[in-house]
């Protein structure tokens, strides 16, 4: 017989891999960086790359840029997942809407949000409403997509079923239309969380006195490229941890899904 193996050993396993495949990216990295393949200028190594991130811990600067970026993405992000979850759930109950409303968001999606920068600098100003507003404008027509097609592929038969039952509306949408479309709502918020960290840079590079994309601009503007390398790392890992937390909500709140 096997032993069951304990939680912490599960944790492990489940992480090995991706643990293994970090150390082989370093190692890559440090091999590249020491070859002479690059100008060490232009490519530090990972200790390096550290020792430029505890500089900006250090001096606070990180902390300020990463505060002020969060802000931004968080309240754009809610802003784009709230009005693209609802618009999502109303196309997709509505082929009347869905007809109206869905040329108009294909014509907006292929749209990038740094394209709109100079339009929202001109009509808000370089203040924060300009920058919210970009990031909740991506976040919507990404959320909007995943939330209309789970919707629509909900089986009328349910809904007709529940409506036969005597189900009023808000019973329907409450017990047959959101639990069955939750898992697509989980995956377009998680696709939201990452649209709404490139938004961010777009935002920021569109004007901004603080941020991880502002900072990396000014280092960039310097040549600081281990400074580059720490601030990608930090919006990489802040990507990684976002992920995370929207996966572990989903496994807590959508754990019917096998998906």
């Amino acid at each position: 017989m096997h032993a069951t193996p304990s939680p912490p050993g599960r944790a492990l396993g489940r992480l090995g891999p991706a643990l293994g495949a970090a150390a082989a990216v370093l190692a890559l990295w440090y091999l590249l960086a020491r070859s002479g393949a690059v100008a060490p200028a232009l490519l530090p190594t990972p200790a390096e790359t550290a020792a430029a991130l505890a500089d900006a811990v250090r001096s606070g600067t990180l902390a300020a840029d990463l505060g002020a970026s969060l802000a931004r993405a968080g309240q754009g992000f809610a802003l784009g997942a709230v009005v693209g979850s609802a618009l999502g759930f109303a196309t997709g109950y509505l082929p009347k809407l869905s007809a109206a409303v869905t040329p108009v968001v294909s014509f907006l999606r292929p749209i990038p949000a740094i394209a709109l920068v100079p339009l929202a600098t001109a009509w808000f100003g370089i203040g924060e409403t300009a920058k919210r507003l970009l990031i909740a404008y991506a976040v919507l027509l990404a959320v909007w997509l995943y939330v209309h097609d789970g919707v629509s592929r909900v089986p009328s038969s349910h809904l007709r079923a529940a409506r036969t039952l005597g189900a009023p509306l808000h019973r329907r949408f409450i017990e047959v239309l959101l639990p069955a479309a939750a898992p697509a709502v989980l995956a377009a918020l998680r696709y939201g969380a990452s649209v709404a960290l490139l938004a961010l840079v777009a935002a920021e590079l569109g004007g901004a006195d603080s941020g991880l994309a502002y900072r990396l601009q000014v280092d960039g503007q310097f040549l600081r490229v281990d400074r580059i390398f720490a601030g990608l790392l930090v919006l990489g890992l802040l990507g990684v941890a976002v992920d995370l937390v929207l996966a572990a909500l989903g496994r807590r709140f959508v754990h019917w899904s096998t998906s």
